[in-house]
């Protein structure tokens, strides 16, 4: 199965659809960017041509932005040469992937080759992230493939084998014989997963370890850690758990920094083995520690030399002491505990984390975002804003164990892509959640998003131990039995990031997002006969429409305008054509394209009812709304939104300081009408779902056509004729669905044809074979020119409208660099 180019909605729903269907398995991995290594091998030997990865270059790009970016000293005189131009004869894997293959080079990654090192100890484990069958010798045709887990799936991720090298040697990682190079090229495949070389500097191991497996990260802090600590420890590497240590740092002098006794500060180690020993008569507890530079190593008790090793019998020493200046080393437990401050295991799979019990734990995979003004509210310390974080419900109905009323269960926390964001300057954001018991009125009803009341009068019954800005927050609870809510935040309101909820109990447990229901509850319109219309009204009526008794688009902005700029409170751009085309959209009964008095009068009291609901909310009377009182605005106007929908709205229709002013509330309440009216006249059987197809589109549909009130369709298809030339005007401009077409050259003849319609009064259908790429991006491109919009909100605006709509991956490059 192929992924498809999708963003928004679009890739949610596909990428949902495609998990169902087995996409993302580790045996059935997502091909990063589209790139089959089967294929392309076989075109590569085909050709006699070794491969050339044109989407992560051997260029400057590949390497790095600031400390590896193109003026870096540390880049000066960096060249790709492929493992066969280095040395004679190149191999993948030698006698097995060793600890001893991996050596850090010039990038601070250390986190990644601990977890690189950890992950030799497990030949089935590796082998998931390296595939079989690579190799330098039969068939060889300089392209290799890794497999990592990201964000809920496994991705696969093809490389060619040009390497970073300086001074006749490889920049980065590299095996102690030189000769070997598996690791050099994971670490290859991962710097293109996250963007760049440089996007690996500096980390955590858990991310490796994760990345690696796909299992789930436990942290303890060794000044506090549990009395069983050894034995956890010894029963995670029997497992094949993956572990790592450090030293926490106190300054930025502290980095890399190297300890009396040759440890190294704020550097991640890896935990490769546990061994107890008889020294002296009495069992004393070894840990085993490997440093991925391959040398640094402890020169305390039990280390290579020491003379502990003297009184330990001699079987055991000859298997257990390491002489080889390796990286790898014995010390005590208790020097460990006293050493080093961190250990992080990473569980294998969900049964592994309670180490007594090989129970299966119940998991449950959720994605979601943070977007400024709609769902990203930060943490409880900004109670006006918290509320609007996304919420997902958990349901606990069985305890551990008879007897006992706790159930035990573990949430992850992890902000996705955050590495590749690092070239933009941004970096990790500081996360973390709470969890709340749901209030009695609420249990059992999953429609229903909490608002600020109840968290300002409700004490959360757990949280994550820290917020932090590491790429995951975990913690493990043990609650009573019941319903509770998890609000996962950034700890500042208004800092965007991605995210996945992971939720693991040991007994199965239903969980769901928690999200309003989307309904609307529009107040019955009175429409009252002429004669039932007050005098006054009906002269201000009369002086505004002039002879022809009607208002077109242009009188009603001019009269909209003109009322508005006498109420100096409110904070308005004025009307635009196309919010006043909406209005009348929405309240022209009769098909004239213009309002008569009863229509109008029916909107006059609509726009009365609008300007009571936006002043009620203004709460701080500042003349605009903010984005979280924009919610509740449209509560009480009878919307009720999920998280989805209100960022679509927060997108199109706040300022940048994310204020709403009143004409972009009432364009916004106006439109939200209109389409609930639409979906409701389409729901013939009143059963809350309309089907649409990619085929049927309105284009052929008289009865559509005419209920959209259209008069102009502007046919961007190949080989589809014209369906009623006779009843609305047309105007083919005949383009192919093709990657490569060069869909922005046809621009300026379509939009001189829409803006034409426009100047009539007119409503211009859009129409290709599908609806799906050819006429989506010329509207999408008509808002960028003619409404100056980016091309994430003309994205958005246009798929919120027809929520299947999907450029081909060339149009959408094309779009992304359109610049009006």
């Amino acid at each position: 199965m192929e992924p498809i180019y999708a963003t928004g909605m679009a890739a949610k729903l596909r990428s949902q659809w495609d998990r169902d269907a087995g996409l993302g398995q580790n045996h059935n991995a997502v091909k990063l960017l589209g790139q089959d290594y089967d294929s392309l091998r076989a075109q590569c030997l085909q050709t006699r041509c070794l491969f050339e990865d044109h989407l992560f270059p051997a260029t400057a790009s590949s390497l790095g932005f600031n400390e590896l970016g193109p003026r870096s000293s540390k880049t000066h005189g960096v060249r790709w040469m492929r493992p066969t131009e280095m040395c004679k004869r190149p191999q993948f894997i030698t006698d097995g992937a060793t600890r001893t293959d991996i050596c850090q080079g010039a990038l601070g990654d250390c986190w990644l080759l601990a977890a690189i090192a950890s992950l030799t100890l497990n030949d089935d484990l590796l082998h998931r992230v390296v595939p079989h069958g690579q190799s330098f010798d039969s068939c060889y045709a300089g392209i290799f493939h890794f497999q990592f887990w990201q964000f809920g799936e496994w991705v696969d991720v093809v490389i060619d084998d040009r390497l970073p090298v300086k001074d006749g040697k490889l920049l980065f990682v590299h095996s102690a014989e030189g000769e070997e190079f598996w690791s050099a090229l994971l670490e290859k495949a991962y710097a293109k997963l996250n963007g760049c070389y440089e996007a690996l500097s500096g980390g955590s191991t858990s991310e490796g370890f994760e990345d690696f497996t796909g299992g789930v990260i436990e942290t303890y802090e060794l000044k506090k850690a549990p009395a069983d600590l050894y034995s956890i420890i010894a029963r995670a590497i029997e497992r094949g758990s993956l572990l790592g240590c450090s030293i926490d740092i106190t300054s930025k002098f502290d980095m890399e920094a190297v300890t009396f006794k040759k440890l190294v500060k704020g550097h991640a180690y890896s935990v490769t083995g546990v061994e107890e020993v008889v020294y002296r008569g009495n069992m004393t507890k070894l840990v085993r520690i490997r440093n991925p530079w391959g040398e640094v190593e402890w020169t305390g008790a039990w280390s290579d030399d020491s003379r502990e090793w003297d009184n330990v019998d001699r079987s055991v020493r000859g298997k257990l002491q390491n002489r080889s200046e390796d990286g790898e080393f014995w010390m005590s437990f208790s020097d460990f505990l006293r050493e080093f401050s961190r250990l992080e295991i990473c569980n294998l799979t969900p049964d592994a984390l309670q180490a007594s019990h090989l129970k299966k734990w119940s998991t449950s995979v959720y994605q979601g975002e943070w977007r400024r003004g709609s769902t990203a509210g930060g943490c409880r310390n900004y109670p006006a804003t918290f509320w609007i974080n996304p919420q997902f419900k958990v349901a606990l109905k069985h305890p551990d164990s008879p007897g006992q009323s706790d159930c035990s269960f573990l949430v992850a926390l992890m902000q996705k892509d955050r590495r590749k964001k690092r070239r933009e300057g941004q970096d990790m954001e500081t996360i973390g959640f709470a969890i709340y018991e749901v209030p009695r009125e609420f249990v059992g009803n999953s429609g229903v998003h909490l608002k600020r009341d109840f968290f300002l009068t409700h004490a959360s019954s757990a949280r994550s131990e820290l917020f932090i800005n590491l790429r995951e927050v975990s913690s493990r609870f043990r609650l009573p039995a019941g319903e509770y809510i998890i609000v996962p935040s950034t700890f500042e309101p208004q800092k965007e990031a991605d995210f996945v909820l992971r939720v693991f109990s040991e007994k199965p447990a239903n969980s769901e997002e928690m999200d309003d229901k989307v309904t609307a509850d529009i107040p019955e319109e009175k429409r009252l006969d002429e004669s039932q219309i007050d005098a006054g009204f009906k002269s201000l009526f009369r002086q505004l429409a002039g002879p022809d008794m009607e208002i077109s688009t242009t009188e009603l902005q001019t009269i909209l305008n003109r009322i508005i700029s006498k109420h100096k409170d409110l904070k308005t751009d004025g009307f635009g054509k196309e919010s006043c085309r909406s209005m009348i959209n929405l309240m022209d009964t009769d098909g004239s394209g213009k309002l008569g008095l009863t229509e109008f009068h029916v909107l006059w009291e609509k726009i009365k009812r609008y300007l009571q609901i936006f002043r009620d909310h203004d709460v701080d009377k500042s003349g605009t709304m903010s984005s979280y009182e924009m919610r509740k605005a449209l509560d009480a106007a009878g919307f009720k939104l999920n998280n989805h929908l209100f960022q679509l709205i927060i997108l199109r229709y706040t300022e940048q300081d994310l204020s709403v002013d009143f004409d972009n509330f009432v364009t916004c309440l106006v439109r939200l009408e209109t389409m609930f009216k639409t979906f409701k006249t389409l729901d013939t059987d009143a059963d809350g779902f309309i089907s649409l197809t990619f085929f049927q589109d309105a284009a052929h549909d008289i009865d559509t056509l005419k209920k959209l009130k259209v008069t102009h369709v502007l046919n961007v298809a190949y080989g589809v004729e014209n369906a009623f030339p006779d009843l609305f005007t047309y105007k083919t401009v005949t383009m192919l669905d093709l990657p490569e077409t060069d869909i922005t050259s046809y621009f300026p003849e379509c939009f001189q044809f829409i803006n034409e319609a426009s100047q009539q009064d007119g409503v211009v259908l859009v129409h290709c074979n599908a609806g799906v790429s050819r006429s989506a991006s010329v509207v999408i491109g008509f808002l960028m020119c003619q409404e100056k919009m980016s091309f994430d909100e003309a994205f958005s605006a246009v798929k919120a409208a027809r929520p299947y709509i999907q450029p081909n991956p060339g149009f959408m490059n094309q779009l992304k660099k359109y610049n009006p």
